[in-house]
């Protein structure tokens, strides 16, 4: 039965905190989208949602404070995605913007750091679509949804999609034979 009282509200307080402060955290570390992450990051990721479980319910092991506390989170989210598509700020504080990686031939190496962009995600990037490397590349661009947009000297745009960038990300590819 669903009896409301004050600890109900502290689990909204408390894990209202918790999302936000964790939002934060991954937006200030220049977390990749999820296609990009790697197996330490799901397992980071993991392991700090088991941790910050009692600071969002506390001793409240109830079926009702875990479902308020899931509630909110899932509502919270929801906010902010609405947030997102109304407001142009909310947009980018939330989703990031799109970094040039590089330009007219030359890796913009700063970006690349900031956004653990690797020389050789970026020359396998411009190999998977024809382009001998990132000196054949007139523009890169890392999207905000992880895919990486390069544009070649010939002016022809060419979307790499973040699962590629992933395969890469080891720096190498396992491929089958062709079937014939």
């Amino acid at each position: 039965m669903f009896i409301w009282n004050a600890s109900l509200l502290v689990i909204i307080v408390r894990t209202s905190i918790v999302y936000f402060v964790f939002l934060i955290g991954l937006r200030l570390l220049g977390a990749r989208p999820l296609g990009q992450s790697t197996v330490v990051e799901l397992a980071l990721l993991l392991l700090i949602s088991n941790s910050v479980q009692n600071a969002m319910v506390g001793t409240d092991t109830s079926i009702t404070g875990g479902i308020i506390a899931a509630v909110t989170l899932l509502l919270l989210n929801a906010g902010i995605a609405w947030l997102s598509e109304n407001s142009p700020v909310i947009r980018r504080l939330t989703s990031g913007e799109p970094v040039p990686l590089a330009q007219n031939g030359k890796i913009i190496i700063q970006n690349c750091a900031r956004c653990l962009i690797e020389t050789e995600m970026l020359d396998a990037a411009a190999r998977e679509h024809g382009l001998p490397d990132h000196r054949a590349v007139k523009s890169a661009v890392l999207e905000i949804d992880g895919s990486i947009s390069v544009i070649g000297n010939d002016s022809a745009v060419i979307s790499i999609s973040s699962s590629t960038i992933d395969s890469h990300r080891h720096h190498r590819r396992i491929r089958g034979r062709p079937r014939r």
